[in-house]
Parts: C-alpha cells; structure tokens; sequence
C-alpha cells in the first residue's frame, strides 16, 4: 500500500502510477458530486472507475487519503489557471478583478469538482473528529491575497488597510458564492464574480 506521504528516498512514481492515480480521483470526483461523500465508498468508486478496489488501495491508504488528493489536484488545476490569466494583469486593480473572475471562470467549467469539494469539506474529518479543512487550512490563500492586497498598496492603488481582514473577506465571498451557485444551479455565476470584483476593488480603491 503506497501513501502520498512517501519517506525520503521512495522512488518517484511512474507516469503509469500517476496516470493511474489521476483517473481514480476523477472518479471519486465524479461519485461525491454524484451521491456525497458518505456514500462514496472506495468500492462504488472502484466500480466507476472500472477498476478494482485494491488498485485503489494499492495507490492510496485510504478515502481519506485519497480525499486530501482530490482537493489538492483541484486547488492546483484552480491555481495553474488563476495564475496565467492573472501574468498579463497590469496592475494591482487588474489582478485583483482577473482573480476573481479568473476562479469563476474556471469552476463554471467544473461544477463536479466544486460539489465534490463541498462534499469533502464538510465531511472529512481528522483523527480528533475536528474538520480537516476549514479557516485554520486556509493561510496559503490568505498569505497570496495579502501579497495582491499589499502590492496594491505599494502601487499606490489601494488605499491604507488591514490586507489580512481584506483577504479573510475576498476568500471568504468567493467561497460563498460558489457554495450559492451550487445551491442555486440557474444563479449567474458570471454576473455575481463581476458584482463581487466591483465589490471588492471600491472597498480598496483610493
């Protein structure tokens, strides 16, 4: 049984392994958007994936182990996306707006993701019963909105603010119009991250 918590000295895995490790968590993917994640038991997402259950635990040591993949390869897919729409941003404004709509635009195209996301979120939980992710997780993505935040102040663009209160609240109105739009599937996701980047750059601006 292999965990993504390998010793030092562990031999990289194969392009084979990783193949392999990527189609079982696009079906868990598929199987927690589907029927949550109490209900995505290794076994159904096995069968979805058209494979045996000890392949599956052959590549990960468990579901929780195999929930922590999936929203690390999500976040990074999010991230590799943000990021390049975010390089041709001029200025500090400009990054902040394509930050938003960039992360709309993104998980308009996977909704599944999103629903799996929310699912692991509210569910995985870690040895002491205490959710596994939550606001104590979050300091990687405050850390990089304080930096958008502080550059702007640097610019000139923003005015004199808290940048750690000012990426508490981005982070948290992102998530929360997404969990919307998962709620309300007709909602306009693309007029809300519009709204909320207007929202965002008057409360900042100068």
């Amino acid at each position: 049984m292999r965990s993504e918590n390998e010793p030092p000295g562990q031999k990289p895995r194969s392009f084979i392994e990783d193949a392999r490790r990527a189609q079982i968590v696009a079906a868990a993917i598929e199987v927690i958007a589907e029927v949550g994640f109490v209900q995505a038991s290794l076994a159904r997402i096995a069968k979805h994936a058209g494979i045996s259950k000890g392949l599956i635990s052959y590549h990960f040591a468990g579901k929780d182990e195999l929930m922590v993949e999936v929203v690390e390869r999500t976040y990074g897919a999010i991230v590799e996306h943000v990021l390049a729409k975010m390089q041709s941003a001029g200025s500090a404004t400009e990054m902040l707006r394509t930050h938003v709509l960039s992360v709309a635009e993104y998980m308009r195209g996977h909704r599944a993701e999103l629903r799996a996301l929310g699912e692991i979120f509210a569910n995985l939980r870690d040895a002491d019963g205490r959710p596994h992710y939550g606001v104590r997780t979050n300091e990687e993505i405050y850390r990089g909105l304080e930096d958008l935040y502080r550059f702007g102040r640097q610019t000139g663009e923003f005015r004199d603010f808290d940048v750690r209160v000012m990426a508490v609240t981005h982070s948290a109105s992102v998530d929360e119009m997404f969990a919307y739009w998962v709620a309300h599937p007709d909602h306009d996701l693309d007029a809300h991250a519009r709204e909320l980047a207007d929202l965002l750059e008057r409360a900042c601006v100068r």
